[in-house]
């Protein structure tokens, strides 16, 4: 869809402007988008006396685009009072970067904008899958949460069902609080990789150390290797 007609949209935008609920800034915003689909959304600012939890017209354009079918942005007109283009602040840019993506244009001044440019190096859905792929991250259960960062853990193999596996468990350091829960704070399931074993331990505590088949033991944690255990895992 290459053809915008900026003018609906500014025109869209405008009128919604005019619904705005804007009694402290006294600065009303309105805001139209063009979704791949063909139809037009709208939203206006909606202020509270609490002024943080007050909504942009953005907001209220993607609020609009899930609930009439949802869809793509891709491009998107917001006007001042006046009905001149106004940039959508920082906060929003981010909202339009995840429904609109950075292909999304956004009318300007002198010319239409992509969010490519207006948010460079956004954060996106790719991020998050980049550190979590298709394996959740591991949780700390809230009642260890005081724990996390001490402590160590130990990864080691294990059988089950006659296959090889690998564990862990998660043990509060001789050097902690005397009256602290005492003993393994955590087990871990099992895993056929190792690595997630590691991830595992990774999320809980700096220290995570490797026990193998042979009774060996590996530093898998952060930083250096200590000098009681100077063979790192690989």
């Amino acid at each position: 869809m290459t053809d915008i007609d900026w003018a609906r949209l500014r025109a869209a935008a405008t009128d919604a402007m005019r619904h705005a609920y804007a009694p402290y800034s006294t600065f009303p915003v309105g805001a139209a988008a063009l979704v791949d689909d063909g139809r037009v959304v709208v939203g206006c600012n909606v202020e509270n006396a609490a002024y943080g939890v007050t909504l942009c017209a953005e907001c209220g354009v993607v609020s609009s685009l899930h609930a009439t079918g949802g869809g793509r942005i891709v491009a998107l007109s917001c006007v001042d009072a006046t009905g001149e283009p106004l940039m959508p602040c920082g906060r929003c840019r981010q909202l339009l970067w995840e429904h609109g993506g950075p292909e999304c244009l956004i009318e300007s001044k002198s010319r239409p904008l992509r969010m490519a440019e207006l948010l460079p190096h956004a954060f996106g859905v790719e991020d998050l899958e980049a550190v979590t792929g298709e394996t959740p991250v591991p949780v700390v259960p809230e009642r260890l949460a005081a724990w996390r960062g001490r402590g160590t853990v130990f990864v080691h193999p294990d059988m089950s069902a006659g296959q090889q596996v690998w564990t862990a468990y998660w043990e509060r350091s001789a050097g902690d609080d005397a009256d602290a829960e005492t003993g393994v704070l955590e087990e871990a399931p099992s895993w056929d990789d190792p690595a997630e074993a590691i991830t595992w331990g990774l999320a809980r505590t700096p220290r995570v150390v490797v026990v193998d088949a042979t009774g060996t033991i590996f530093w898998a944690g952060e930083g250096e290797p200590p000098m009681e255990i100077p063979v790192r895992w690989s």
